[in-house]
């Protein structure tokens, strides 16, 4: 038994997680940099360069992709863990834009065996996008049921994280520093890949495999310094007693095995991925915080109840900015839905709720909350996450007052108007789990946190 095991064994360290509640887009980022401050290290355990988050620090704007939120705070470590799937060129990117920022970005470190989005992955799915999205248009004219397009970003996440499954082509970061087993995971791969390509594609994919060779030869060389064994650099920090923050990418609902499938992303993006995309048990993740929107959002295809297609709808989407960090695709955007949240919050565990953009809903005069879902006559409170069944619901609605001040420049929760104030209670009442993080606009200081400002 190593020491490090040893030490982890019999005392677990007080790490927290960050998950989302519902299609993504719930404002993780911002939670996650308030958090960083109490924790040594910054962990993103699943997803890839499909997901954005958005941070504001000092009025200054940060998108991150694939690097951990963490890394805007000097001298925390933020590390990419094996359950992730990188695009190491869009890692560069996003590392060169911080450097000429001034971030300090030399606490990254990547997991070994996390895979590799790879230039064919990225051609796989923006085809499979197309053929879905044709045989749905297909299916419509002729009056049939069809699956529509996925709506994923065409950012290869799926296709990496299937031959991942698939095993014998997965091409891991830690071959990108071992040139023989490189050579022939790509080859292996292109051999596999072509005769798909060409089919779905009709003509033969236009991939140099001598150029991409070089090309991983290349960013292998670049991030060579970062890629480590980060199971063994998380057991040691637990050995030590450092606490370690978990950062989940998407939401809940974009679950590949718990969301709206198949509308879903390809990865566990609950509590759940945790372990198995960082190594860690949950018996050290002693703090779950749900991150929700105070209304719901999703972005690309599959069912969202409570949408809003109408004037209210655009004022919400306008007021939230709610355009996609990753595709800037514009958000569909509904009232809040309870009985997703519910479900979420049940299958995560959470212990804290982290209520965003509260202050998009300043100035209505009603508010309305889905509270249960009617189907086929009968009333339930369960969350169907099946895209089909989720179709067929109607939600059965709550309304409560609202507020017409801005709460921008509010600080306490005590400060709030009554019907914000009355907004959040309802929310803690329904989720059985209170507010800890209240946030009342997109900048760092825009924030209420339980016990700190009441």
């Amino acid at each position: 038994m190593t020491p490090s095991t040893r030490a982890t064994t019999s005392r677990p360290a007080n790490c927290s997680a960050v998950v989302g509640l519902q299609w993504g887009d719930e404002g993780k980022g911002k939670a996650v940099d308030l958090l960083a401050a109490r924790h040594d290290a910054v962990v993103r355990y699943n997803g890839g360069a499909n997901a954005g988050h958005s941070v504001v620090v000092g009025g200054t704007r940060y998108a991150l992709h694939l690097i951990p939120s963490g890394i805007l705070y000097p001298g925390k470590r933020a590390i990419i863990g094996n359950g992730v799937v990188v695009d190491p060129w869009k890692l560069i990117e996003e590392l060169d834009g911080l450097a000429s920022r001034g971030v300090d970005t030399r606490g990254l470190m990547i997991s070994d065996r996390a895979h590799v989005v790879l230039p064919y992955h990225k051609l796989e799915d923006g085809l499979r996008e197309d053929l879905l999205k044709g045989g749905a248009a297909k299916a419509h004219a002729e009056g049939v049921a069809g699956i529509s397009e996925i709506g994923t970003t065409r950012r290869g996440i799926g296709p990496a994280y299937a031959d991942k499954v698939q095993r014998a082509s997965g091409v891991r970061m830690g071959d990108l520093l071992r040139p023989g087993v490189l050579a022939e995971k790509l080859e292996l791969a292109m051999a596999i890949k072509r005769p798909l390509l060409r089919e779905l594609a009709g003509k033969q994919p236009d991939i140099d495999l001598p150029r991409l060779r070089e090309a991983c030869a290349q960013v292998g060389t670049r991030l060579g310094p970062m890629i480590t064994d980060t199971t063994y650099l998380l057991h040691d920090m637990l050995g030590e007693g450092r606490p370690i923050l978990f950062e989940g990418a998407n939401g809940t609902l974009l679950d590949v095995d718990h969301g709206t499938y198949p509308y879903v992303t390809a990865s566990n993006c609950g509590s759940a991925g945790i372990p198995s995309g960082t190594g860690v048990p949950m018996a050290n993740v002693l703090r779950i915080l749900g991150v929700m929107k105070a209304y719901s959002t999703r972005v690309g295809t599959g069912p969202l109840p409570t949408e809003l297609k109408d004037a209210t709808g655009d004022r919400i989407r306008e007021r939230g900015r709610e355009f996609g960090t990753t595709t800037g695709r514009p958000r569909r955007v509904g009232w809040l839905d309870l009985v997703a949240v519910r479900y979420s919050s049940m299958i995560n565990g959470v212990t804290g709720l982290a209520i965003t953009l509260l202050d998009v809903l300043a100035g209505f005069d009603e508010l309305r909350i889905c509270t249960a879902y009617k189907v086929n006559g009968s009333v339930t409170d369960r969350f169907p996450p099946d895209a089909i069944d989720l179709a067929a619901v109607e939600p059965v609605w709550t309304t409560l007052p609202g507020f017409g001040e801005e709460i921008g420049r509010c600080r306490r929760r005590q400060d709030l108007p009554d019907g914000a104030r009355r907004y959040v209670e309802f929310v803690e009442e329904r989720v059985g789990v209170p507010a800890d993080i209240i946030s009342v606009g997109p900048d760092r200081e825009q924030t209420m946190v339980r016990g700190e400002s009441e």
